[in-house]
């Protein structure tokens, strides 16, 4: 059985360097609950997903999972948020901005037809907020077979 549309992903989990940092950052900054600290390990209740996190060099050790970094401005995941309207956008990036979350500017309308601004975490985690523009995706985001 195939994986794509068979199940659903239930957990995203971050790869990260200090589990400490991260868990204030999601709790403090971003506004998450946590559901469950371990060593090197914690995750957080999410709206259909459970977003998790466990420190680079924890994960090596107990599964063998090579401890080599990629480098910092290499993003290898980008969690997306979507918001109900545009103006939800504004609203939550200057919230989020006023608690010195790093924006990489402000939000903009994009040519999938979605207002979007995006952030990193302190593990440079890409993230994406976005809202559908009057007439929603569109085209542009066709299912395909």
């Amino acid at each position: 059985m195939p994986l794509g549309g068979a199940y659903a992903i239930s957990d995203i989990c971050l790869l990260v360097e200090d589990i400490g940092r991260t868990v204030d950052f999601y709790v403090e900054k971003l506004g998450f609950r946590l559901r469950r600290r371990a060593e090197g390990f914690a995750d957080f209740h999410g709206e259909g997903v459970t977003l998790a996190a466990w420190e680079i060099d924890h994960i090596s050790q107990h599964t063998g999972v090579s401890k080599l970094k990629s480098p910092r401005q290499a993003h290898k995941v980008c969690v997306a948020v979507k918001l109900d309207t545009p103006s939800d956008i504004d609203r939550l990036h200057s919230e989020l901005s006023a608690k010195g979350v790093p924006f990489y500017g402000p939000p903009q309308d994009y040519v999938w037809n979605a207002r979007c601004a995006y952030f990193t975490d302190p593990d440079d985690t890409l993230w994406e907020l976005y809202a559908w523009l009057d007439g929603g995706p569109g085209d542009y985001h066709d299912e395909q077979p």
